[in-house]
């Protein structure tokens, strides 16, 4: 597919997510920011990389690997797909065991892994730090529902 008509797929993705952003229903409390402004964001965001994307696309400066079929997958694009779906699985499956954190560093570890970054001592502080970071974020200051972050209850 050439990047041209890739941007397209992205535009028409735009649409739906656009289409889908009145189906989020307006919250019953008067917040601020409410349930639809951080998905409208994103859209925005995703909207806006998708021009950028297609006008690059459309001057020519996106490479274009329809044209070169006998180039296949970067080497090793198996092993880091099965370890990108491994973190996806260890964290939907652990998180109602374990709580929140953990799963979520596990997950980050094989994300990091799958981009060629050493399972080590750093790798568990980064990846355990922005699990806690994000469950702070979210569960206590945002106030949405994660669950504890340890199977203690914590």
């Amino acid at each position: 597919m050439t990047p041209f008509r890739v941007g397209l797929v992205f535009a028409a993705v735009c649409a739906v997510a656009f289409w889908q952003l009145g189906d989020i229903g307006q919250s019953a409390i008067q917040m601020a920011v409410g349930p639809v402004a951080v998905p409208r964001a994103v859209v925005a965001l995703f909207a806006l990389m998708t021009v950028l994307y297609l006008v690059s696309a459309w001057r020519g400066r996106q490479v274009d690997e329809s044209r070169a079929p006998e180039q296949s997958a970067l080497p090793g694009a198996a092993r880091r797909l099965a370890w990108l779906f491994s973190g996806g699985v260890l964290f939907i499956g652990g998180v109602a065991w374990l709580g929140f954190i953990a799963p979520a560093t596990a997950c980050g570890m094989c994300v990091a892994q799958a981009f060629d970054a050493p399972f080590g001592v750093r790798s568990v502080v980064v990846c355990g730090s922005i699990a806690v970071t994000l469950w702070a974020l979210f569960s206590q200051v945002l106030g949405v529902g994660l669950g504890p972050a340890t199977p203690f209850g914590v």
